[in-house]
């Protein structure tokens, strides 16, 4: 949100007509002096008090308020739900989407929400001094995506073991790579690895030296 210009008789009636404008209280209110104005001479020479003034918005105004324009440009009716988990070196931002027909937002393999989930994480950290990690989904694709790798990640170890040869699965990003190294990382014959660049790197299967 840009910074406004509000005037009145003096700073305290400029910030009241700045929070009537915003329709927040005076605590939510990030504003800036430009004329602390003056009563001059018998009301002659007077000058009102002008200052700058935006809502101070919080990482849930930021991310709700840039979420709500692009579902509006999309043409989707939805509901935006925000829970902040606070710590000391970073703010873990869930936001949860509901709506009707939400394969649109996640696209071919999440990548659409995946984009947007990378959009709103620049978004709100663009003058935010902690660090937010947001984690965006809807109707729980996030958890049924991991589930389904994992059980990618077991069915390819049992083919690569059968046909003792390395196996190249389809190219991934970080987060799905690391579902995939984690499904397999106590696997008693068979170890991962990444290849490749972004965005065609991928993870590859194959048996450990001493199951050959």
């Amino acid at each position: 949100m840009e910074f406004k210009e509000y005037k009145g008789k003096n700073v305290d009636e400029a910030i009241t007509n700045a929070c009537i404008d915003l329709g927040i209280e005076a605590a939510k209110l990030e504003y800036e002096v430009i004329e602390k104005g003056s009563n001059g001479f018998l009301g002659i020479g007077s000058k009102p008090a002008i200052i700058k003034a935006k809502k101070n918005q919080s990482v849930e105004d930021i991310a709700r308020e840039f979420l709500n324009k692009v579902f509006t440009a999309m043409e989707l009716t939805v509901k935006i739900d925000i829970k902040i988990v606070e710590n000391e070196k970073e703010n873990i931002v869930n936001i949860n989407i509901i709506g009707e027909d939400m394969g649109i937002l996640i696209g071919k393999r999440g990548q659409t929400l995946d984009s947007l989930q990378y959009l709103v994480s620049l978004v709100i950290n663009k003058e935010s001094e902690k660090f937010n990690r947001v984690k965006l989904d809807t109707e729980n694709y996030r958890e049924r995506r991991k589930a389904t790798l994992e059980n990618l990640a077991r069915n390819i170890s049992l083919k690569v073991k059968r046909i003792k040869k390395p196996v190249a699965l389809e190219p991934m990003n970080p987060y799905e790579r690391r579902i995939i190294h984690s499904a397999l990382q106590n696997d008693k014959f068979c170890t991962t690895k990444s290849e490749g660049d972004e965005p065609y790197r991928h993870v590859v299967v194959m048996l450990k030296k001493d199951a050959r």
